[in-house]
C-alpha cells in the first residue's frame, strides 16, 4: 500500500492528472519506464520513443509546476473527503481492472465497496421519452432490489432515471463522471449525485474539479462498461454515446442488453440493431439475470454471501443451503448427492428437485457416479 503523503503518491497523481496524456499513451509509458517516478524522470528523447508522444507533452512533463498542481489535488480531496484509488491498490475495483486501459487512479466521492462488483450498468439517451425513463428507472429498482449495484454516467434521460430507481429501492449506485467529481455536469444533477455519493459512490479518473469536454465523455463510458458484469441499453438512437458504451462492454467481454421499442421510435433504432446483432432483448428485470454469466472471481454480495454466479442472487433459502451442501463457492469438487442430501438435512425428493432447478439456473452440473458439483 503506496502511503498517501509520499512522494511516490504524488507521482501517480501528477502522472493521472498530466494534460493531454491518455490512458493508452500513460500505460505504455508505465511499461517502458517501470512507475511514475521512472516517468518523470526520463529525458524528452527518451520520453519521445513512446507512443506519440511529441515536443509539446514531453515539455509538459519536465515542469515543475506538475508537481504543485498535483500537491494541490491531493489538498483538495483531503480538504473535501474524496478518495484516491490506484490501480493495484486494495479498493481498486476488479472488475474494472481486467479492462484493457484501466484509469490510472479514481477519485471517490463515497464508497466502493466490494459487493459493487456485482453491478449492471443502464445506460441510454438524453432525450429519453416518457416509456423509455420509465423502463430505466423500473430496471434500475429491480436490479437493486435483486442486489445489483446499478451503474450509469449520471447524465440526463436514462442514466438518472436509472440512478433514481436504485435509490428508490434502497441500493447501491455509481455515478461515473466526465467532468470533476466536485464539477458536476449536468448541474441541475448536483443533489442526484449528492444522494449517490450517500449511498455509493461518485467517481472519475479526471481532477476533481475539472469541467466537463466532449472527449471526455467516451473515456467515461470505458469505465461504466468496466465496473460492470453487463450492460443494459434503454433508448438510443444509431448515433447515441450509449452504443459506444454497447461496443466498449462487448470488446471487455461482458454482457449486452437491449430494451426494444416502437418501431417508428427514432431512440428505439439503437437498441433494435444491438439486439439484431445478438445482444439479449430486455422485458423485465429477469432476463437480465437470467443471462449474466458467471463471475470472473468470487464476490461478497450485500448481504456478506459469497457468490460465484450472479444467479445466486435469486436463491429462496432451500435452494441456497442445498447449493452450500454441493461445495463452497469456487469448488470444483464433486459432491455424492448422498452427501448433498446429508448435508441439507432435507428429504431426498427435495433435494433431488432443487437440484434440478439450479441446474438450469447453470449453477451445478451433474457428472457420473451420482455426484454433482458447483459449475
Amino acid at each position: 500500500m503506496i502511503d498517501p503523503d509520499s512522494e511516490q503518491f504524488l507521482a501517480h497523481v501528477r502522472l493521472a492528472c498530466m494534460p493531454g496524456l491518455g490512458s493508452r499513451l500513460r500505460k505504455m509509458l508505465l511499461q517502458k519506464f517501470g512507475s511514475p517516478e521512472g516517468v518523470f524522470a526520463a529525458s524528452p528523447a527518451e520520453l519521445r520513443q513512446v507512443g506519440r508522444m511529441g515536443k509539446q507533452l514531453t515539455d509538459l512533463m519536465a515542469e515543475e509546476a506538475g508537481i504543485s498542481a498535483a500537491q494541490a489535488v491531493v489538498a483538495q480531496c483531503q480538504r473535501d473527503a474524496i478518495g484516491i484509488l490506484l490501480e493495484g491498490e486494495e479498493g481498486y475495483p476488479g472488475l474494472l481492472a481486467r479492462i484493457p486501459d484501466p484509469p490510472h487512479l479514481l477519485f471517490v466521492r463515497g464508497s466502493l465497496l466490494p459487493c459493487d462488483a456485482l453491478a449492471v450498468a443502464v445506460v441510454g439517451a438524453r432525450h429519453a421519452t416518457a416509456y423509455g425513463l420509465k423502463v430505466a428507472e423500473q430496471l434500475g429498482e429491480g436490479l437493486s432490489r435483486a442486489g445489483y449495484t446499478v451503474v450509469s454516467g449520471l447524465a440526463r434521460g436514462i442514466d438518472a432515471a436509472a440512478h433514481k430507481g436504485a435509490l428508490a429501492a434502497g441500493g447501491r449506485t455509481i455515478a461515473v463522471l466526465g467532468s470533476g467529481v466536485l464539477n458536476i455536469y449536468p448541474p441541475e444533477h448536483d443533489r442526484l449525485a449528492a444522494q449517490v455519493a450517500e449511498h455509493g459512490a461518485v467517481i472519475s479518473e479526471a481532477p476533481p474539479l475539472l469541467p466537463p469536454f466532449p472527449g471526455a465523455f467516451p473515456q467515461r463510458n470505458r469505465i461504466v462498461a468496466g465496473l460492470s458484469l453487463g450492460t443494459v441499453v434503454v433508448q438510443a438512437s444509431d448515433r447515441s454515446g450509449a452504443l459506444i458504451t454497447a461496443r466498449l462492454a462487448l470488446e471487455q467481454g461482458r454482457d449486452v442488453f437491449a430494451v426494444p421499442g416502437p418501431i417508428d421510435c427514432r431512440l428505439s433504432q439503437g437498441c433494435h440493431d444491438l439486439i439484431r446483432d445478438g445482444a439479449t432483448l430486455v422485458g423485465r428485470v429477469d432476463d437480465i439475470l437470467e443471462e449474466l454469466g458467471p463471475l470472473f472471481e468470487t464476490a461478497v454480495s450485500s448481504a456478506g454471501q459469497s457468490v460465484q454466479h450472479p444467479a445466486e442472487l435469486q436463491l429462496d433459502e432451500t435452494e441456497r443451503r442445498v447449493l452450500d451442501g454441493v461445495g463452497p463457492a469456487g469448488s470444483s469438487t464433486a459432491t455424492n448427492i448422498d452427501d448433498v442430501v446429508a448435508a441439507c438435512g432435507l428429504e431426498t425428493s427435495r433435494v433431488l428437485a432443487t437440484l434440478s432447478v439450479l441446474e438450469m439456473r447453470r449453477l451445478v452440473r451433474r457428472v457420473p457416479g451420482n455426484r454433482v458439483q458447483r459449475t
